[in-house]
Parts: C-alpha cells; sequence; structure tokens
C-alpha cells in the first residue's frame, strides 16, 4: 500500500469526478485533490504532464496504493473492492447487477453524449437543446427502470454507486434547464452519513477550487448557485417514501433535486431546502 495520501485529479463541474468526490467522502477516505481545469489554458489535460498520467486526457484520476486509475467506475470499483465500508455495491448479485446497469446507463448512455468534448462538435447554437434532448432521452429510460429498483434509493434503501452516478447527472440537467413533469427522483441517506462524511471534497461543483476561473462552453448555462429544475421522480402508482437525512425529515414531494449544506452538518446526497415533508 502506498504510505501517502491518495491524489484525486479534478475539475469541479467535472460530474465524473464529482462521482468520485462522493465515494471518497462516504467512504472517509482522507486525500488531496489537484485541479485539472478543463477550459483554462486550452485545456489542462491536454498538457503532457497529465496525459502521462491519463493517456484518454479526461478527469477523474485517482492515485493511489501505488497505481493510477482513470474513469469513475473502475475508480469507484477499485475502491469498494480495498475499502468495503461503507458498501457502494449491494450483497444481493441482483441488486448489484442493477446498480451497475443504472450507472453504466449514466456513465456511458447519458453523460458522455452531453459532455463537453461533444458539445464542441455540435455547434454553440445547438448545444442546449443537444444536451437537453440527450439528458432528456436518458432520464426516460431511467425512469423506468427506476420503477422495478428504487426504494428509498436508486435500488433498494441504500446508497450505492447508482446514487453517486445520479447526483451528479441531475445537476447536469439543472444546468441544461432540463424537467420531466410528473416524476419524482427518491434517494436519500442513512442516518450515520452525516457522520461519515468530513471536509470540503465532496460539495457542489460551485464550492471546489478554481470554479471561478472556468468560462462557460457555447450556449449553456452557467453554473447556478442553487439548482432550479426540478427533475424527481414518482413513478407510476408509487408514493413517496420517508427518507432519513439525520435531520429527521422524510419523504420528498416536488422538492428540488440536489444537495444541501446545513451549517455544522454537511450532507451528501441530501435534498435542497425548501419542500422537505414527512409524508410517507
Amino acid at each position: 500500500m502506498q504510505a501517502g495520501k491518495p491524489i484525486l485529479y479534478s475539475y469541479f463541474r467535472s460530474s465524473c469526478s464529482w462521482r468520485v468526490r462522493i465515494a471518497l467522502a462516504l467512504k472517509g477516505i482522507d486525500h488531496e485533490m489537484v485541479t485539472i481545469n478543463l477550459i483554462k489554458d486550452g485545456g489542462q489535460q491536454f498538457s503532457k504532464e497529465f496525459q502521462a498520467l491519463n493517456p484518454m486526457k479526461q478527469v477523474p484520476v485517482l492515485k493511489i496504493d501505488g497505481i493510477t486509475i482513470g474513469q469513475s467506475l473502475a475508480i469507484i470499483e477499485y475502491l469498494e473492492e480495498t475499502r468495503p465500508t461503507p458498501r457502494l455495491l449491494p450483497q444481493d448479485p441482483k441488486k448489484r447487477a442493477s446498480v451497475r446497469m443504472i450507472s453504466d446507463l449514466i456513465a456511458s448512455g447519458i453523460q458522455p453524449l452531453q459532455n463537453l468534448s461533444i458539445l464542441e462538435q455540435v455547434g454553440q447554437e445547438k448545444q442546449l437543446t443537444w444536451a437537453q434532448n440527450v439528458i432528456t432521452s436518458g432520464f426516460t429510460a431511467l425512469e423506468q427502470i427506476l420503477q422495478s429498483t428504487a426504494g428509498r434509493c436508486c435500488v433498494g434503501d441504500e446508497v450505492s454507486m447508482a446514487d453517486l452516478c445520479l447526483v451528479p447527472q441531475v445537476a447536469n440537467a439543472e444546468r441544461c434547464a432540463v424537467s420531466v413533469p410528473g416524476s419524482e427522483l427518491h434517494f436519500c441517506l442513512p442516518p450515520s452519513a452525516p457522520q461519515q462524511v468530513q471536509g470540503g471534497s465532496h460539495r457542489l461543483p460551485y464550492h471546489q477550487p478554481h470554479q471561478q476561473d472556468a468560462a462557460v462552453p457555447g450556449g449553456l448555462p452557467s453554473v447556478s448557485p442553487l439548482p432550479a429544475a426540478r427533475y424527481t421522480r414518482r413513478a407510476a402508482g408509487l408514493a413517496p417514501k420517508p427518507c432519513p437525512v439525520g435531520t429527521g425529515t422524510g419523504g420528498v414531494s416536488g422538492a428540488q433535486a440536489g444537495w444541501a449544506e446545513q451549517a455544522g452538518n454537511e450532507q451528501v446526497l441530501t435534498r435542497e431546502a425548501g419542500d422537505l415533508n414527512s409524508s410517507p
């Protein structure tokens, strides 16, 4: 095992990096973070130094235990195998398959198609429409899957890798003003989570280093300090279930998807204040 701290190469608006930040926070893994600004200087990911770390010229990259890992799901799987508490993959093989299916749907079927490298090829005037169509199509498929897998979280009642993929993608949807009427996304934290999470590496993108230096490409909106759009999940005939988030509040009705930070009690995968209720 490597003696030094793990090092995460990240960018504040990278939803792939955000997945890994959540995993590191939930598992309580102390680490250092190096910002790779994907906009500044023509994109710092194209430097020779970073290409030596990741020939794909993408974030995140995690240096840990004497190895270097690219690709967010590969990183999360490695963390799960080497630091299994709290677990992010269910013990039940069927639920584990569902978690991986949902994670891959988001990580392969939605996020790459609305990512910066693709939007640059689309043309500035079409970027927002393209991103909205891609996200809406993916969320429509995801909604069908969640009807059969979701409990309090994407798969059952435990936070999993699927939820880690979903939260950043919801933020991407909010940036692009995507809303799916008549649905309510439902995921939560176990009550112990606020005690597990320390430090600021898991925070919202606009709390990450150097976010103020980044120009917004094309026609996409800048990062808002509070998510606005509502992509929530109410599967046909399914009411929200009680959702403990450490504060005693329960289920969510028409809530804004996103994260909330409360004074002295930072929470991961929790809700925006404003429309929380305790109804079953």
